[in-house]
């Protein structure tokens, strides 16, 4: 299907990003099988200077746009879905934070240098058991208390994809002393940090998102990055468009594994492969129908907030809508494909079971589907009210 790729370096980047993905196929289905992160494909990313892609290009990154995040990050996940979601983390929290500037701009430098020079990895902790989703307005549990030598942070934080190779974690926390919500940079290997493997789902097993144990973790000072003065801007982060971008990805895979089954597979009753079927080709038909209608959507949602077009009120549930409709509609072309390839792609053996169980995580990631329909119910009814 088109690529989207708009310019010759977009293109190039793209055909070079699809090789490694495309290299790292069968880690991808043994990392799986092993319930671990592909970490030579991670390598590979790290080496090719991936992470340092949202850093300004002044700084010595790329400068990445929402709209080649997109266009990235569904071609990683056609090869990798875990890795592309894990890596998409990064991408999002890293862009937010050169965007939006909310920490000491010395810190950012520092983080963002770190990352063009290694490919440093980065993502935030916000999740726990007892709170739930921090998109649900969960206050966390996490607390710090201010000592000597800077403060202390006891906690446990849930969800932290990625964690075995992430170089630095962002963790937020309530001052035991007045309650105040605050964000604290930890280096990975500081003494009481580490990661519990608690991570055995049924699907995006290579995302490693293990529990974050902070064991009385002492930092400096200069750790607490955010304080209640230097609060962001609630607006949502577009490049969390990261999300429905890598679950269009499987859907592709799930296409391009039900293309190859169909047109190799014969069986003695007729005189071709099943390519030619009818009842395939409906399914075809459908897939292709469903996956031009998701992608020309979510591109034209990411462009819209690179061109400055958007609305500021209604671009949120622009990007929540756009969330949920390429998951719906990942979730059908994948039980499409498998219609196409019956029991075979059920096989433990076949890269479409793994991509069914992939699948069904967006779902969990946010927004939830429910938010979704109360951001567009909620413009819908002041579009009615101003109709009395």
């Amino acid at each position: 299907m088109d690529t989207f790729a708009r310019t010759d370096e977009q293109r190039d980047r793209l055909a070079r990003l699809g090789e490694l993905a495309d290299r790292f196929m069968a880690d991808a289905h043994a990392a799986d099988e092993e319930n671990r992160i592909s970490e030579r494909f991670v390598a590979a990313l790290r080496e090719f200077g991936y992470p340092a892609y949202p850093v300004p290009r002044e700084w010595g990154g790329q400068g990445m746009t929402v709209y080649e995040m997109v266009l990235y990050q569904e071609r990683i996940a056609q090869g990798d879905p875990a890795t592309a979601l894990g890596m998409g983390w990064h991408v999002s929290v890293l862009s937010e934070l050169v965007q939006r500037k909310p920490w000491p701009d010395e810190t950012i430098a520092r983080i963002c240098e770190d990352i063009v020079k290694r490919g440093a990895l980065i993502n935030k902790m916000a999740s726990e058991a007892a709170t739930g989703s921090p998109s649900r307005g969960g206050k966390p549990q996490t607390y710090a208390v201010q000592v000597p030598e800077g403060y202390r942070i006891h906690g446990r934080k849930t969800f932290a994809t990625f964690s075995p190779v992430l170089d630095y974690f962002i963790v937020t926390a309530v001052m035991q002393d007045t309650g105040e919500m605050t964000e604290f940079l930890i280096p990975n290997g500081t003494e009481g940090l580490r990661i519990e493997p608690t991570w055995n789902m049924v699907g995006m097993r290579g995302t490693a998102s293990h529990d974050l144990v902070l064991d009385g973790v002492v930092v400096p000072e200069e750790a607490r990055v955010q304080r209640t003065s230097r609060q962001p801007t609630h607006a949502p982060n577009p490049f969390l468009l990261h999300v429905p971008a890598c679950y269009l990805g499987i859907a592709l895979a799930a296409r391009r594994e039900a293309l190859k089954f169909a047109a190799s597979y014969q069986p003695n009753s007729l005189d071709k492969p099943i390519l030619y079927a009818p009842n395939v080709g409906q399914h075809l038909g459908s897939i292709d129908l469903e996956l031009t209608a998701a992608r020309h959507f979510l591109y034209a949602v990411a462009a819209k907030y690179d061109d400055g077009a958007y609305d500021p009120e209604l671009y949120p549930a622009e990007m929540a809508a756009a969330k949920s409709f390429a998951v719906q509609t990942a979730i059908s072309v994948v039980d499409k494909a498998l219609r196409i390839t019956g029991a075979h792609g059920l096989s433990m053996g076949h890269p479409l079971q793994r991509l069914y169980r992939d699948v069904r995580f967006g779902l969990s990631n946010p927004p939830m589907d429910d938010v979704t329909m109360r951001l567009l119910a909620q413009h819908a009814i002041r579009e009615g009210e101003a109709m009395m």
